[in-house]
C-alpha cells in the first residue's frame, strides 16, 4: 500500500476552496475531485496528518469528510490500519456502468427542444483533444470524465450531478489501474466529438444512441482489462 506524501497531492492548492468555514462536506468534495482527477490511486493510504495540514482543517472535520466519502464507496477503514482509497471488484465496474447508461442516456432523451447549452461539453472535448495531442493521457482520462459530467449537468438536475460525481470517481479508481491509457481513452475522443456535434445540431435522438454504443463498448473494454488486472493481483506498493 502506498501513503500519501507531505504535499498530499497539491492539496494545499485548494485550501482556498474551503472558503471561511472549513466544512467536512467542503473537505469530501476537494477529495471526491482528487480522487477522480487521479491524485490519489487505488490502494493509497491517506493520512490524516498530510492532508488536515495541507488543506488547514481539523482531524475531526477531516475524519468526517472520510466518513462521508467511505459512504460513498470511494473509501476503506481498515482497522488499525488506516484509510485507504478503494480497489474495485470487476462487479462494482460493471455496476458503474449500469448506472451510467440509465442516468446519461436518460438525461440525453430529457433534453427537450434545441438548442442545447454545450459549451461545457465543447471545452471537455476541446482540452481531451489537447491533451492527445500532447501524449498526455491521463489529461485525456479527466476530460474524458469532465465530459460525461457536462453531459449530466444538461439535466439542470442538482441530485443527478451529485450522484455523477460519485459515480465517475469510483470509475477513475479502475481507469488508474489500466496499463495502457492510450488504447483505452483515445478512441472516444472521436465519440465524444460525435456525440456534441450531435447535440450542437439538436439531434438528442441520435446523440442517445451514440452514447449507449460508446458506453456499451467501454464497458466491455474496461471489463476485460480489469477483470485480467485483477486476477494478476497487480497493485502497486
Amino acid at each position: 500500500m502506498r501513503t500519501t506524501e507531505p504535499e498530499a497531492g497539491g492539496l494545499a492548492d485548494d485550501r482556498p476552496l474551503l472558503g471561511r468555514t472549513s466544512t467536512a462536506e467542503r473537505v469530501a468534495d476537494i477529495l471526491r475531485t482528487r480522487i477522480a482527477e487521479g491524485y490519489f490511486p487505488p490502494g493509497e493510504r491517506l493520512s490524516e496528518e498530510s492532508i488536515g495540514k495541507a488543506l488547514g482543517v481539523s482531524r475531526n472535520t477531516l475524519r468526517e469528510a472520510f466518513r462521508l466519502l467511505t459512504h460513498e464507496q470511494l473509501l476503506v477503514h481498515e482497522l488499525n490500519r488506516g484509510v485507504f482509497v478503494r480497489v474495485l471488484a470487476v462487479e462494482d465496474v460493471e455496476d458503474i456502468y449500469r448506472i451510467r447508461r440509465l442516468v446519461e442516456c436518460a438525461v440525453v432523451r430529457g433534453l427537450g427542444a434545441p438548442p442545447f447549452a454545450v459549451a461545457g461539453l465543447d471545452k471537455a472535448v476541446t482540452d481531451g483533444e489537447r491533451a492527445a495531442g500532447n501524449r498526455d493521457w491521463k489529461g485525456v482520462s479527466t476530460a474524458n470524465i469532465h465530459f460525461h459530467r457536462e453531459l449530466v449537468a444538461l439535466a439542470a438536475s442538482p441530485r443527478t450531478d451529485e450522484l455523477m460525481r460519485s459515480v465517475l470517481a469510483e470509475l477513475r479508481l479502475a481507469f488508474h489501474v489500466v496499463a495502457d491509457p492510450r488504447r483505452l481513452h483515445e478512441p472516444y475522443l472521436v465519440r465524444n466529438r460525435e456525440i456534441l456535434e450531435c447535440l450542437r445540431a439538436g439531434d438528442s435522438a441520435a446523440a442517445e444512441q451514440l452514447l449507449a454504443g460508446y458506453l456499451d463498448d467501454s464497458r466491455t473494454q474496461l471489463v476485460e482489462v480489469y477483470a485480467r488486472h485483477i486476477a494478476a493481483g497487480s497493485w502497486g506498493s
